[in-house]
């Protein structure tokens, strides 16, 4: 019963975990589990009732996995079996060849745009300090403009 329910979870009937705990009356972290085991096997089962191009990458990564070897004709009993069309199959696999081509550019994009913020974060700290400067000298001078005032009084009216 188990392998039946799992392989209807399977593509093509791809059929939800819901709606097989309530068909079976089997609960639903039960289906999980076993959902779960399928895939550790390598087997891919999205079990949630979304059409193929609605997989996880998982899943469409299993599928490449699992007929990356096939000739044409094996390939083609495949699909049919479980639903797909072949150039799904390709274009994942396309997918999957050149997940990390772009990765070194754009970690080098990446890294060149950090070093142009660490560079920009510098020059605001400098000109920060700067400017903290220049009011703690203008602040003394008022306070010492206030002390002279004081002490001699207002020089102005003279």
């Amino acid at each position: 019963m188990k392998a039946s329910v799992v392989k209807r979870m399977m593509p093509p009937n791809n059929e939800s975990v819901s709606q097989l705990s309530d068909e079976f009356g089997i609960s639903e972290p039960t289906l999980y589990n076993w959902r779960k085991e399928a895939r550790l096997a390598g087997n891919p089962t999205p079990g949630d009732g979304k059409v193929s191009e609605q997989w996880s990458s998982e899943d469409k990564f299993l599928v490449v996995m699992e007929t990356y070897a096939m000739n044409s004709a094996e390939l083609a009993e495949y699909c049919r079996k479980k639903g797909l069309y072949k150039e799904q199959i390709e274009a994942w696999r396309d997918s999957c060849l050149h997940a990390n081509s772009h990765e070194s550019s754009q970690s080098k994009q990446l890294n060149k745009e950090l070093k142009e913020e660490k560079k920009r974060g510098k020059t605001l700290e400098k000109d920060l300090r700067k400017k903290e400067k220049a009011l703690a000298e203008a602040a003394a001078l008022l306070l010492l403009r206030k002390k002279v005032q004081a002490i001699w009084g207002d020089q102005e009216d003279e």
